[in-house]
């Protein structure tokens, strides 16, 4: 009787256990999925809007940017242009082909409500 208390408790255990794994899986696939909903940019995007156009315009064009990975898309990148407001972005269009340089990324700075200043850059 006693073994089959022990043998309960441990499939109770082991239960719980596989169900809370499934859970964090499940978290982190909507967490990367929240990543690439908020922060890929296609390339077209970013070579079709240029400095002077209004920022409404070019907001419309892109996704909100805001995620929990916004600090690490600023690490290796130009100086952000004084008075204006950045959003970081990563395109879409990387394809992971091993050079070892990294993700590209693109930010646009905002001044004035025009678009003052776009850049792309290698993520370190």
């Amino acid at each position: 009787m006693a073994q089959r208390k022990g043998c309960l408790i441990g499939c109770g255990v082991a239960l719980v256990l596989g169900i809370g794994a499934v859970v964090l899986l499940l978290f982190g696939i909507g967490k990367i999925v929240d990543i690439a909903d908020k922060t890929l940019v296609d390339p077209d995007v970013y070579t079709s809007v240029k400095t002077g156009d209004p920022e409404d315009a070019v907001r419309k064009k892109l996704p909100s940017g805001e995620t929990f990975v916004k600090n690490a898309l600023k690490e290796g990148g130009p100086a952000e242009p004084e008075g204006s407001t950045c959003s970081w972005y990563l395109s879409s269009d990387d394809n992971g082909d091993g050079d070892g340089v990294g993700s590209t990324v693109f930010r646009f700075c905002f001044k004035d409500g025009r678009l003052a200043e776009k850049a792309d850059y290698k993520m370190k």
